[in-house]
């Protein structure tokens, strides 16, 4: 039998990998965040970042299922480079960040939009109202667009009290072994202890 993690802590068999999302998106106890000893219901998938394109193909069929009724969730998605592109049209700024760059430089931009695409403006504009316990699970999606603008571990950080009624998915392109995340099984994108790998 195939199994579609390994010790590194990435998803190397795709196709068994979404069968068994799936059957936990199906399970009641994990719709319901039972069994996590008090912890949030967060949780990551590691995958390999070189097969982000059929990644995003499975992920696609997933929603689709989802948007059908053909799981008993409701899957809220949320690209972060969506959710990045949304908080620079509320503030004004993504038409004039081309601009920005060329006049300031690139150090100057990343310096702007750091302080404006905090981590707290990311789970805010990520919120929506009502969550429906034992039946949402919020996906999120998009980790390797918006770096190095805002980090995994600080939208989780972040997220843990917003969305601590709903389980929250996290699509890692990268290592994830239970404490460190590292971004492009490379980049060491901080500490993160209190999610669970969802395989």
């Amino acid at each position: 039998m195939t199994t579609p993690t390994t010790h590194a802590g990435i998803a190397q068999d795709l196709e068994a990998a979404f069968d068994r999302i799936r059957a936990r998106l199906v399970d009641p106890d994990f719709l319901a965040n039972k069994g996590l000893a008090n912890e949030v219901g967060f949780f990551v998938f590691p995958y390999d970042a070189a097969r982000e394109d059929e990644v995003r193909t499975r992920t696609a069929e997933l929603l689709a299922l989802s948007e059908a009724g053909k799981l008993p969730c409701r899957i809220v998605h949320r690209d972060l480079w969506e959710v990045f592109t949304r908080i620079c049209e509320d503030r004004r700024i993504l038409d004039r960040i081309p601009g920005l760059e060329a006049r300031r430089g690139t150090p100057a931009l990343l310096d702007r939009l750091h302080k404006i695409a905090t981590p707290e403006a990311f789970v805010q504009t990520m919120d929506y109202e009502p969550h429906e316990p034992s039946r949402d699970v919020l996906l999120i999606t998009g980790v390797g667009k918006v770096y190095p603008l805002v980090r995994a571990h600080s939208i989780l950080e972040n997220a843990q009290h917003v969305f601590e009624n709903v389980p929250v998915v996290l699509f890692y392109p990268g290592r994830y072994d239970g404490t460190q995340l590292h971004l492009f099984n490379s980049i060491s994108d901080g500490n993160y202890y209190r999610a669970f790998n969802l395989l």
